[in-house]
């Protein structure tokens, strides 16, 4: 082929190039058209996969609570775990309170004809039942109806050892939530006293012979008892001080460790709420008092596992400057965007108490539960779309350098004091 009918090929070419015409940007509107349809139809389809969840989770929670009157034992059993679960991670209320009465009959079978381990979870769903529902008529109606099932198993000698010690627990946070008279309130610590001072001395002496099991029961009722003691009046904790806190020395003795620390701390939050309420308060036995608590702040005892003594020593350190200075160690609960500062007994006890049913999902119950942000004052629930929360977090990558950096740092200052070649005079 002649090499000028290439060149006329290739003119010809460029010269079929055309400029952009009013079609073209007709075209190119339509097509960003397209594309803001696409993407609000994958925010329509966003929508409806949320709907469809939704509604498969709540159709779920609708076969549990149906499931917890089931014939077979493993069936409620699993209902309840399921619940439990359900409950402890998300906020349920509009659901729930809907249903809470059939939820309520659920809980209230397991527990009379449900054995050890199904009521266990029967009690500590009644617990995260009525955190769900909050401070009010709904959890006052749930409760009126299982507060005797409650104390029938917890004063049944009987009944089996672990729903005994489950009551207790469940009793006394559901008396704080739920109950609205002080007198049952009372009435219900008296409940607690009976179980718990079988652990105390006799006037001769001796102790009273108790399992293990037993001595749990009566931890967990003190615990109860300490919790229920954070809402009574000055006239009542004045009274409790001087009927209770010369004979809590002698818990302190026990050989439980979890009845040790238990007694502790039921011992410094009696000092921080009786100095609240009389400022010149001042103990007779301060002396032995002191002692005791210093030599558990530094026990070596060699028959007690380390691990036992560990936590024994830091907790009763805390206990030993509450008693002495009227302080306390405080700690930071950080939670999304927010921060809470337990700064004292008080908080204390009732923080420990929530978070014992709540579990892993107490920091979430703590940015979004209307009654526990109240509890511990937090105001209104913040609210924070995912996106504003994902840039207010660090990035994986910087956190690591951070860390990185720290471990470097705090490495040469290791060695500087421990590389044997520095003259001992430098120091």
């Amino acid at each position: 082929m002649p090499r000028g009918n290439k060149r006329s090929g290739r003119a010809g070419q460029q010269g079929n190039v055309q400029s952009f015409s009013d079609e073209d940007a007709s075209i190119e509107t339509l097509s960003h058209c397209s594309s803001l349809s696409d993407r609000t139809s994958v925010a329509e389809e966003a929508g409806e996969i949320e709907e469809t969840a939704e509604e498969d989770f709540q159709y779920k929670l609708k076969a549990y609570i149906d499931s917890t009157v089931d014939k077979s034992a493993k069936t409620r059993q699993g209902a309840l775990d399921g619940l439990k679960t359900a409950m402890a991670t998300k906020i349920l209320y509009e659901f729930i309170s809907e249903r809470r009465m059939t939820i309520t009959d659920g809980i209230e079978r397991c527990l009379k004809k449900g054995k050890g381990v199904e009521q266990c979870a029967a009690a500590s769903l009644a617990c995260l039942l009525c955190i769900q529902l909050g401070s009010g008529i709904e959890s006052e109606e749930v409760f009126k109806t299982l507060k005797p099932v409650f104390k029938t198993i917890l004063n049944d000698g009987a009944a089996n050892i672990q729903a005994r010690q489950a009551c207790a627990t469940s009793l006394g946070l559901c008396t704080l939530v739920a109950e609205d008279d002080i007198m049952d309130v009372s009435a219900t610590m008296e409940c607690f006293e009976s179980l718990f001072t079988h652990s105390y001395i006799r006037e001769d002496g001796s102790r009273h012979s108790v399992s293990p099991q037993t001595t749990q029961l009566h931890t967990n009722s003190l615990l109860s008892w300490a919790l229920l003691l954070t809402i009574c009046t000055g006239s009542h904790i004045r009274a409790m001080a001087q009927k209770h806190l010369a004979k809590l020395l002698q818990l302190l003795e026990n050989d439980d460790v979890n009845m040790r620390i238990a007694a502790g701390e039921t011992i410094a939050l009696l000092f921080e709420l009786i100095r609240d309420v009389d400022p010149e308060f001042e103990y007779d036995d301060w002396e032995p008092l002191c002692k005791k608590l210093s030599n558990l702040a530094t026990d070596c005892n060699k028959h007690r596992a380390k691990s036992d003594k560990r936590k024994q020593r830091s907790v009763f350190r805390d206990v030993l400057k509450a008693v002495e200075e009227g302080d306390f160690q405080s700690e930071t609960i950080r939670f999304g965007t927010e921060r809470m500062v337990i700064d004292s007994w008080v908080r204390k006890r009732t923080y420990d108490a929530f978070r014992e049913f709540v579990g892993t999902g107490m920091n979430y119950h703590l940015q979004a539960n209307e009654f526990i942000r109240d509890v511990f004052e937090l105001g209104q629930p913040m609210l924070i779309d995912s996106a504003a929360l994902k840039a207010m977090k660090s990035s994986r990558l910087e956190r690591h350098l951070y860390n990185a950096a720290a471990f470097k740092a705090r490495t040469k200052a290791r060695n500087k004091f421990r590389d044997k070649r520095i003259d001992v005079g430098e120091f």
